[in-house]
Order: structure tokens, then sequence, then C-alpha cells
């Protein structure tokens, strides 16, 4: 590690690496986080050898977290998720998934959360490389336009309606697995991009993008935390 700073904090998304792997993480000093998208997938972090629960949301934007059951019907809202999660493990839980103003933030805390974080609502800022036109489709909006589809990718992830979705279907069975997909996919984009046409990129989203504005990171920030005292 010479020459090099460890980070504090090591974030996982679907599950947790193999043992070994895990504990050379930790041996740094790292505290380790990881996403759940039920309870029971909560409970197996804590179980093994997480330090921070996120609980992700069926609102949230881009990839799902879940390792154990993927199937839509076991996901939940973060209202739901969020104390459900809390009450099962010991462990701090991070609120993840449509949480784009200041009123959001108030409510997962009051809900128990010992933080949030926040995805959608920094595509907007000043120094984000966001295309003009996926920060232009994020500020207009509806939760109804958000989809879970595996097209870009193979695995589930949240983002806008386009074309591609629509005539394809969201969530189709010839897509390849994760992170397959995103070959073929990526070609398509690359290609439909080269003419200024969109209609194939993902912009990924969560349900409340429409309540996201712009501004410096710092500004975002500021925003979100609104009237929390501190």
């Amino acid at each position: 590690m010479r020459g090099t700073l460890p980070p504090p904090v090591v974030s996982f998304h679907f599950g947790l690496p193999a043992p070994e792997y895990l504990q050379r993480v930790k041996a740094t000093g790292a505290e380790v986080w990881s996403s759940a998208t039920t309870v029971e997938e909560a409970v197996w972090l804590e179980q093994n050898g997480a330090d921070v629960v996120i609980a992700q949301a069926w609102e949230a934007g881009g990839h799902r977290g879940w390792f154990l059951n993927r199937h839509p019907d076991s996901q939940s809202g973060l209202f739901a998720l969020l104390p459900a999660i809390r009450n099962a493990v010991h462990l701090p839980v991070i609120a993840a998934g449509g949480v784009s103003d200041a009123a959001a933030v108030r409510a997962a805390l009051e809900l128990g959360a010992s933080a949030v974080q926040v995805g959608t609502a920094f595509l907007l800022a000043d120094e984000a490389l966001t295309k003009p036109a996926h920060r232009a489709a994020i500020q207009t909006a509806r939760p109804e336009d958000t989809v879970v589809t595996n097209l870009f990718s193979g695995g589930a992830a949240r983002g806008l309606y386009n074309r591609f979705i629509r005539e394809a279907g969201p969530m189709n069975d010839a897509a390849l697995p994760f992170p397959l997909a995103g070959a073929a996919a990526g070609a398509l984009k690359a290609a439909a991009e080269k003419q200024g046409c969109y209609d194939f990129s993902p912009f990924w989203a969560g349900q409340n993008a429409g309540l996201c504005r712009p501004g410096s990171a710092a500004e975002i920030v500021e925003r979100l935390c609104g009237s929390i005292e501190r």
C-alpha cells in the first residue's frame, strides 16, 4: 500500500465478495458497506461481514443490487423497506432510492436511516459528465416515465423509457446475462448517438428524477440538507 491511502469505506453491489477477499478489504481498516433490496438480503449482509447496510428501494435509479431474490414482486418502496430493514438488523442503515429533495431526506431520517445515498440528483451537477439530452430528460421526468429494464447490460436497472425499451420490451428474455448484453447494446447506442439519436441510450434515473435541479455539487448537497439540524 506504499504511496496510497486506503479508503475508509469500500462499498459493494450484488452482495459481498468471497470471505477471503472480504477479509483482505477489512484488513486495510475500511468499513464494508453493501446494498440490500430486501430484509432477507440485509440480514444476510449482517451475518456475512457487512458493517453498514444500504437499503436500496424499488424507486432507485441504475442497477438493482439484488442478489438473493431477483423477482420484482419481492421489491419494496423506501417507506416500506427502510423501517423493515432497520428493525431486522443491528447495523447502521443508509436509505437509497427516490431521495431527490430535502423533504425526502428528512423523511428517511425520521424512518430511522443513519444517512441517505443520492444518485440521480448528482447527474445534474455542474461537475458531472452527463450528456445534455440526459440532463434535460431527468428534469422533465415523471415517476411513470422510468422503468426497470435488462436491455442495456443484462442486469435489471431503472432508467427512462425510450424507443429501444418500448419496442423490445423492458425485460427481454433474449438479453444476454449481465454484463454481456452491454456489448451489443453499446454498439447500437454508439451508432445511434453518432447520428444525434438517443433512442438507444440508457438514461439512468430514479422515480423522483423530476424533483432534481441543476447546480454545483455543493449547491445540490446544500439543497438536500435543507433545514436538517446539524
